[in-house]
């Protein structure tokens, strides 16, 4: 049984209110059971954020997210700031009040819209220069600003402004984007005035493992952030160099300290990354998908409009608790068919459901030291996977 580990940071002479404690790692492998206390609330790890990009996480309402058991939800900082407004969300109350979300929030630092805008964008050593997804109209992101908003949103969780590019790319821009993302990290902290907000730094470094090692490395040198991503992933690279640059990069940050691994993944990606150490995970996949008819449970996925489910008495998963479950996988269906927007709904709470069991199950295996055990069975499970 490892040590009780506890992290705290400090902002001018003053404790923040954020502590981890790493309670437990598997014995048969680097999985670790942990907490992470927030102004809002713990969050028991390794946990799966809901994404509530504009505020909400599509399709449910907050008490709908919380009966999937989800702990903490995440906001994006470039999407609000664009509409309302950080000002507006803040003469709300803040985007706690403002979402009616009592729990811990993570906002985005709005790094992977310069990246998915990368089309429109100009990116100096100041700052990201591009033009509004919604009127065209020219946006300025810096370090500095991005912190700006999301102290503004009063987040739980801050991420830096990162400098995302797509994968493969050459050695010299992901160097170039990596050196830039070390820079800006720091650039992010000095901005910082909030001692109620955490902030979390991102690695980069594209597939080169010498580059994760050396970005994790310099940004821990920084005791001032309470957490440290793995960004960069889930960019264009196939599943094994995920895993490379995972297995490349945890052993590096401190253990002490909580890790996120940014916009991964599947039910198997999340597995797969526990297993390599891997605290934290946010994904539009569980609801994305939930909107478009497919369903997770552990036998694999289920695609809800095949007519293989026209006459299926059963639930998409036995003992499953979220309202899909309720009801039939023939009914599911129907709901599809005649574009009913309930079908999406009960699709959505099905999936965030899903991945909320998914780590609960994990944090509880963790704890008996039988991840591996865990892991073989749900790998199994999913293999079985029917093609319909």
């Amino acid at each position: 049984m490892v040590g009780s580990l506890l992290s705290r940071t400090r902002l001018s002479g003053m404790a923040t209110p954020f502590s981890f404690k790493l309670h437990h790692v598997d014995r048969g492998c680097a999985a670790r059971r942990s907490s992470l206390t927030t102004p809002h609330g713990v969050v028991e790890l390794p946990t799966f954020m809901p994404v509530g990009t504009q505020g909400t996480i599509k399709g449910l309402t907050v008490s709908q997210v919380r009966e999937t058991g989800a702990q903490i939800v995440l906001g994006n900082t470039y999407h609000l700031a664009l509409r309302p407004g950080e000002d507006v969300v803040s003469d709300l109350g803040g985007l706690h009040r403002f979402m009616g979300w009592d729990g811990p929030i993570l906002t985005d630092s709005g790094g992977f819209q310069v990246f998915s805008l990368a089309e429109s964008t100009k990116v100096t050593e100041q700052s990201a220069v591009f033009q509004s997804h919604i009127d065209g109209k020219k946006l300025e992101l810096s370090p500095e600003r991005s912190i700006e908003i999301q102290e503004a949103l009063g987040s739980d969780i801050a991420m830096v402004l990162d400098h995302v590019i797509a994968l493969p790319a050459s050695d010299e821009d992901v160097l170039d984007a990596c050196e830039r993302t070390i820079r800006w990290a720091q650039r992010c902290l000095k901005a910082r005035s909030r001692s109620d907000q955490a902030q979390f730094a991102i690695v980069q470094g594209g597939l080169s493992r010498e580059l994760r090692i050396a970005c994790a490395q310099q940004l821990a040198a920084f005791p001032e952030f309470e957490g440290y991503a793995i960004g960069g992933l889930s960019v264009g690279e196939g599943e094994a160099d995920m895993l490379r640059m995972i297995e490349a990069t945890c052993p590096v940050l401190p253990i002490e300290k909580p890790r996120y691994l940014m916009g991964v993944g599947t039910p198997k990606d999340l597995v797969e990354a526990i297993r390599r150490g891997v605290d934290m995970f946010d994904c539009i996949i569980p609801s994305h998908n939930g909107r478009n008819a497919l369903a997770y449970t552990d036998g694999g996925r289920l695609r809800m409009r095949n007519l293989c489910h026209q006459r299926d008495e059963r639930p998409l998963e036995e003992g499953c608790p979220c309202p899909a479950c309720q009801h039939s996988r023939g009914y599911i269906r129907h709901l599809f068919l005649a574009n009913e927007m309930l079908g999406p709904i009960l699709l959505t709470a099905h999936n965030v459901t899903y991945y909320q069991r998914l780590v609960a199950e994990a944090r509880a295996a963790i704890a008996n030291d039988s991840y591996m055990d865990f892991y073989h069975e749900k790998i199994v499970g999913w293999q079985r996977e029917k093609p319909d």
